[in-house]
């Protein structure tokens, strides 16, 4: 068990006060189902959520806050947790029952949950600042690959149409030309206090895409 405790807490180059929190955070419900890591993984569910947002806005002043939203979606879900943990190499740690006794690279929860626990028991031990050295530290290599994600223009519009009006885009197809294995579609759109705009293309989602284009385009947003 110390020899654990060690391996552990030079892993994470940490050295922890309470020891048994850091070997809490390392049970499964499976294992023991009342001395377990889901308090500490519901924890640190939140601490994760608070100092990813807290980077990205730092990181992407002028952004958009739908842009900002799904960077922080892929950073903080259950594959990229899974991933951080995983690289960590302190899978062989984990505590869990017989049914569980194996763990396969395809276990994304369980070790998404450690990790989660993980980073609430180090929290708890070393309170905000340290922890948010620890998970900018082990993320680094995600936030950096992370892409900006490009919004498609006819979300981008409903977002601005919503947020300003409370009110969807308002779509009309004007014209559906051709045979049916290669069709022709004009659609309008238009917003509220907006021109019309018209867009084309060989499906009708492509041409309302194209319409919304053009008025985001006309609005500049």
């Amino acid at each position: 068990m110390n020899n654990n405790i060690k391996n552990i807490e030079k892993i994470i180059n940490i050295r922890f006060n309470n020891k048994d929190l850091l070997l809490k955070s390392f049970v499964h419900k499976s294992y023991n189902k009342e001395k377990n890591n889901e308090k500490l993984e519901f924890l640190g569910d939140r601490v994760i959520g608070l100092i990813i947002s807290k980077k990205l806005i730092t990181l992407y002043p002028n952004e958009d806050e739908g842009i900002i939203d799904k960077k922080f979606a892929s950073l903080v879900n259950k594959k990229t947790c899974a991933k951080v943990f995983r690289s960590l190499q302190l899978k062989k740690f984990i505590k869990t029952g017989s049914s569980f006794k194996t763990l396969h690279s395809s276990d994304e929860r369980i070790l998404s949950d450690t990790c989660e626990a993980l980073i609430g028991s180090i929290y708890l031990d070393q309170g905000f600042f340290n922890t948010e050295k620890f998970v900018l530290k082990i993320w680094k290599h995600f936030i950096n690959e992370s892409k900006v994600i490009e919004i498609d223009p006819k979300t981008k519009l409903q977002e601005f149409s919503l947020k300003k009006f409370k009110k969807l885009p308002i779509y009309k197809t004007v014209k559906k030309l051709g045979p049916n294995h290669n069709p022709f579609f004009q659609v309008q759109v238009q917003i509220q206090n907006s021109k019309k705009f018209y867009g084309e293309g060989n499906s009708k989602k492509n041409a309302q895409q194209n319409a919304a284009h053009k008025l985001i385009r006309n609005l500049n947003i």
